[in-house]
This record gives C-alpha cells, structure tokens and sequence, in this order.
C-alpha cells in the first residue's frame, strides 16, 4: 500500500512538474475552464444573493388573517400561539388593533381625521408565515382553510396567483442554472479532453516505448488522469477569482442602491460549502474529461 501511494504521489507531482513546462498553454486551459465553471457559480451568487436582499422570497407568500369585532387581544394572542405550534408555520406576527391604527395614521397622513373617529375601526390581525418547504398553493390552501375555520376569524387573505407564478419563477430559475452548468460541465470535459488527447500525440514515441516494455494502458494513462485532475483544481481556483472579482466590483455600487432604500444590505462572495462544491466539481469534470480522452486514444497506439 506504501508503494502504491508513494507511486500515485510520484506521477501526481510529475504531471505538475510536466504542466509547468508549458506555462503559457497550460494557463490558458485553466483559463477557459475556469471561465466555464464561474458562469454557474456567478448565477448561484445571483440567486442567493436576490434571496437574502429580498428577506427571502418565502415573505412573499404570507397569510394575513383578520379577526371579528370584537375579539379580545388575549384571544388573537391565543390563535397567534395555536398556529405557531402547527408544523407548517414558520412565524406568526401579531398586529394590534393599536398598532395598525397607529401606523396608518403615520403613513397615510390623515391624523387629523384618524382623531375624529370616537373608536378603532380595524380589527387585530396576524401574519402568518409557513415554512419553505410549505410554500406551495396547495398547501398553503389548506393552511387558510384551516385559519378560516377558527371561530374568531373574520377573513383570510391569501394571493394564490402571486403564489403560483412565484413557484413558476422560481423553478425556470433553478431549471435553467441546472441547465446551464450541465452545458457547461460537458463543455469543460470537452476542453480537458481535446487538451489530453494533443499530450498523448505529443507524447506517442514514449507509450509506444512504455507499452514495449510491458505497460498496460491503465499505468501509461495514470499521468493523464492527473494532469486532467491538475487543470479541473486550475480551473476551479480561476472560477473563484473570477467570482471574487465580480463581487468585488459590484459590492460599492449595490451597497449604494441598497443604501438609497434604506437598507444595509451587502452583497456576498462564495460561502465555504460552495466553494467546496466548485472545487470538487473541477477535480472531477477534469479527471472524467482526461479519462474518456485517455482511454479512447491509448488503445489505438500500440508498439509497432
């Protein structure tokens, strides 16, 4: 086992040593690998970064519940701690009949004539947030019809449509990151075999030598795998450069708007799993490229 390691690690470091020897074409492969694999992680960093700046979509798709007149605030306060304890329900806001008329009369600008009225129009009402996984029309329907059940319920206000098209959008957007890593994957394998197969016609005198001598394709391959293995860890630490610059260079400007609408949000680079998944994903879609490319083109050179 010692000498099986000690091999691997041999033809590893020979395969770097072999790739610095040409450092420009070397560089220039990695380059387009690593222009491949930062589209998809910059549309993951869109994605993700969207849904933090929004407070997450989920918020769109709140259940606002309106209780009869007059229901005490002891009783909304009990339903409020009912639907928190439902499995579907991931926050439940409640809103005083005191403090919707306070807000109202500080954001519509009619407080002189909110003065007037001799009592509280508007009833205590809740906000009921289910959890991301709930988030479908189907199931937030059965939560309002649930709600509306409650005795002390007057009306149950749920936007299913918005619902619907929210779900829609959210699923072209994941189908077609999906997709286009997909594209992009076969498109760094592709890279990493036509650069595999120009080594091995390069190299064509030294296999047949090795094949005469007793090497089986798998030992004349190895170095090839790793050199696939070198250009996929190339590319991946281009792809998060790449990544890192492109937010680098919008942080200032979205800071700017973010800060024009009152909020502090920042926007925020490749988190450790992500990174990890880059990475991994660049080993192997180097070490598959380099394989199939490998193995087609050693089995038509044979010693003469």
């Amino acid at each position: 086992m010692t000498a099986w390691i000690t091999r691997h690690l041999q033809t590893l470091i020979g395969a770097l040593g072999r790739l610095s020897q040409h450092k420009l074409a070397t560089f220039l492969t990695t380059l387009v690998i690593g222009i491949a694999l930062a589209l998809p992680a910059c549309l993951h960093l869109l994605i993700a970064n969207a849904q933090t700046a929004t407070g997450n979509w989920n918020r769109a798709v709140d259940v606002s519940v309106y209780f009869k007149m007059p229901t005490s605030v002891d009783e909304a306060t009990r339903v409020a701690e009912r639907l928190r304890q439902r499995r579907d329900v991931a926050e439940v806001d409640l809103v005083t009949a005191d403090d919707a008329l306070k807000e109202f009369r500080r954001e519509s600008g009619f407080g002189a004539a909110i003065d007037a009225l001799t009592s509280n129009p508007l009833p205590h009402a809740l906000v009921v947030r289910p959890k991301g996984e709930y988030a479908t029309a189907a199931h937030l329907e059965e939560l309002a019809g649930d709600i509306r059940g409650l005795p002390s319920v007057e009306l149950v206000q749920l936007d299913t449509a918005w619902v619907n098209r929210l779900q829609a959008i959210l699923e072209a957007v994941r189908r077609g990151v999906v997709l286009t890593a997909a594209l992009l994957a076969l498109g760094v394998m592709a890279i990493v075999g036509n650069t595999i197969r120009l080594d091995i016609q390069n190299r064509r005198a030294e296999i047949e030598v090795t094949k005469l001598v007793g090497g089986s394709n798998a030992f004349v391959r190895r170095p090839f795998l790793y050199s696939g293995v070198w250009y996929g860890i190339g590319g991946a630490v281009i792809a998060w450069l790449l990544t890192a610059v492109v937010v680098g260079v919008l942080r200032d400007p979205v800071s700017r708007i973010a800060g024009l609408y009152g909020s502090g949000f920042q926007i925020q680079g490749l988190a450790p799993k992500p990174t990890l998944i880059l990475l991994g994903a660049g080993i192997v879609l180097g070490w598959l490229g380099s394989y199939i490319a490998a193995s087609r083109h050693l089995r038509q050179i044979e010693p003469s």
